[in-house]
């Protein structure tokens, strides 16, 4: 059944309609995103923190908290369009989730989104959370965003978080990953000439090679516990294989995990696709298992 699965989601996705302008792109995806509903027993709330606006998702007797961080090649989302899968995998983990509402390119390029996501997390732990009830995660872009986030709060002295998870992470903006050309048949969802046209909104007039951008030039020393999540018919797998290596190298304790046959943040199709469900549970059982050590 799980091929069907699978066959049937790449078939749907190859389907879609295409949008043209930016708006209609920022529309449709967060429309896409919003048909995932909100998880049992969670409710959201727009506040902010650190002076950044978020959506906190609460669940009744959770003390820990995921500060998430959506997709969207840092031109596209919101926090509000996330709260579905944020909060599925808060509930998995049995934790609160907060959605961080970062700025987004082309109006707001490079440090604003890494300045929004750092402010926040700031934010949670004046509000009083201490970093051993926290873990960070993100999706695509937003799983970039979360490693640039540890690699500055590092740099800044600021306690890290518990844990560390991310889904399909772009983390290389120079695109020079093998997959990017390898994986491009098979990839439902991403393309090339896309992403580089998202890279020059994000990026403006900094080096893509700034670790801040492509965490996958990081030093990566010092990280918490790291599980990555990847789908093998993604062009971004390499983005997720290389910083697997360079987080190894540098004695982060990581976890990789390559799906087969599964497209980009195949999690978001969880209600339709067996390994996205799976995948997540996995997530959520790290999660549970980092906040509890």
């Amino acid at each position: 059944m799980s091929r069907e699965q699978r066959v049937a989601l790449d078939q749907m996705i190859r389907q879609a309609p295409p949008s043209h302008t930016l708006a209609e792109q920022r529309a449709g995806y967060d429309r896409m995103m919003r048909a995932l509903p909100l998880a049992e027993g969670a409710s959201a709330k727009v506040s902010t923190l650190g002076g950044v606006p978020v959506v906190d998702i609460e669940r009744t007797g959770a003390d820990d908290v995921i500060l998430y961080l959506h997709g969207g090649a840092y031109t596209l989302g919101s926090a509000e369009a996330f709260a579905g899968l944020s909060s599925d995998l808060g509930r998995r983990a049995g934790a609160r989730v907060v959605n961080v509402d970062y700025r987004l390119a082309p109006e707001h390029p490079y440090p604003a989104a890494l300045e929004d996501a750092v402010a926040a997390y700031r934010g949670l732990l004046d509000s009083g959370v201490p970093a051993n009830r926290i873990a960070i995660a993100g999706d695509s872009a937003g799983g970039g965003l979360a490693l640039a986030t540890l690699v500055k709060l590092k740099s800044e002295g600021v306690s890290l978080p518990v844990a560390a998870f991310v889904i399909s992470p772009w983390a290389d903006l120079t695109l020079s990953g093998a997959s990017m050309s390898g994986k491009r048949a098979v990839e439902p969802i991403l393309g090339e000439e896309g992403l580089r046209e998202r890279v020059a909104g994000y990026a403006g007039t900094h080096s893509v090679k700034d670790p801040l951008i492509s965490p996958v030039f990081a030093d990566l020393a010092g990280l918490p516990p790291l599980l990555i999540q990847v789908g093998s018919h993604e062009i971004l797998l390499d983005d997720a294989t290389r910083l697997a290596t360079v987080a190894a190298s540098a004695d982060v304790a990581v976890t990789l995990e390559v799906t087969p046959e599964v497209p980009h943040v195949f999690h978001s199709f969880a209600a339709v696709l067996e390994e996205g469900d799976a995948a997540l549970s996995r997530a959520g059982a790290f999660l549970r298992t980092r906040f509890s050590a």
